[in-house]
């Protein structure tokens, strides 16, 4: 095939040929023909399509009836980190940040000679827990997916708290290490902390759609009343296994004053936000959510 592109033949009943025309006043398909030449070849000419490509001081017109547009101009902007967009990229350095750290936690964790396993322990807790997290709504809630799905930021409530745990294990390490010697009651707090994980992680599997981050003010078509599973047997097995996360994983570092500052913290919060959340869910189920209530309990110390 020859691939000039200078001029196009056509052929027409009464085998004549036409050039294009050389010169143009505008880019575009031009607007008229050379004298003589055929309809067909007319037709052919407005159809065929224009090659901007050409230089702009050239009078040559190039046609291609067989381009494609080209592609949309990638701009660097496109490609921003941390601007708080869910785009593949910020995906992909939120995860493999949080599967670095749990994959560092662990092998320090359980390096020979590790003289404080709990305090690496408590960093994979949190890699895992915040990538829980975001792919449970990525799974079953998408349309409310977002980069904050990953709860990195979910309040500076709970930075502090989480900057508190680190900088009391830091300074007691220093000032008592003997109090950072790893033994039961360390033992007793990861286990805690697994057993909190594993709650909240099959709160989020067994609600699906119905689960989300924030407190649902209407009642959408989607939404259902979940009893079943472990729903059967705690009313909000989510905020159960949060809390018992936390303070777990307090115990399991052996941070006296967060145990009892997350205690009380942890005890307020979901008291008021577990009264409110159930106002809304009487609103949307009536009498079947007051007789789920009486039969199911929170697991909370001191919230019925």
């Amino acid at each position: 095939m020859d691939h000039s592109q200078d001029t196009i033949n056509v052929e027409t009943s009464t085998t004549s040929s036409f050039t294009p025309p050389s010169t143009r006043s505008s880019k575009g398909p031009p607007t008229s023909t050379t004298p003589g030449t055929s309809a067909q070849a007319r037709s052919h000419l407005l159809n065929t399509a224009y090659n901007s490509n050409s230089d702009d001081n050239d009078n040559t017109i190039y046609y291609n009836s067989n381009r494609r547009p080209a592609p949309a101009p990638v701009s660097i902007t496109d490609f921003r980190l941390f601007d708080g967009e869910n785009s593949p990229q910020n995906i992909a350095v939120y995860g493999f940040g949080l599967g670095a750290l749990f994959g560092a936690s662990v092998i320090l964790a359980t390096m020979v000679g590790t003289s404080i396993p709990q305090f690496w322990l408590f960093l994979a807790s949190l890699g895992v827990f915040h990538s829980l997290e975001y792919i449970a709504i990525a799974l079953f809630n998408p349309t409310k997916l977002k980069l904050d799905s990953f709860l990195l930021n979910h309040s500076p409530e709970y930075s502090a708290a989480t900057a508190a745990g680190i900088t009391e294990f830091l300074i007691e390490l220093y000032f008592f290490p003997q109090l950072k010697t790893w033994g039961l009651l360390n033992k007793i707090g990861l286990v805690i902390v697994i057993i909190g994980q594993a709650a909240r992680t099959l709160a989020m599997f067994s609600a699906k759609s119905n689960f989300s981050h924030h407190v649902e003010f209407y009642k959408e078509e989607h939404h259902v009343l979940v009893t079943d599973g472990i729903y059967s047997i705690l009313r909000h097995p989510s905020y159960f296994g949060f809390y018992y996360w936390a303070m777990g994983s307090q115990l399991m570092m052996m941070n006296p004053v967060c145990i009892v500052g997350f205690a009380g913290v942890l005890h307020y919060f979901f008291s008021e936000r577990i009264q409110y959340e159930e106002q809304c869910l009487i609103r949307f189920f009536g009498q079947a959510y007051r007789d789920y209530q009486a039969k199911t309990h929170t697991g909370l110390p001191l919230i019925k």
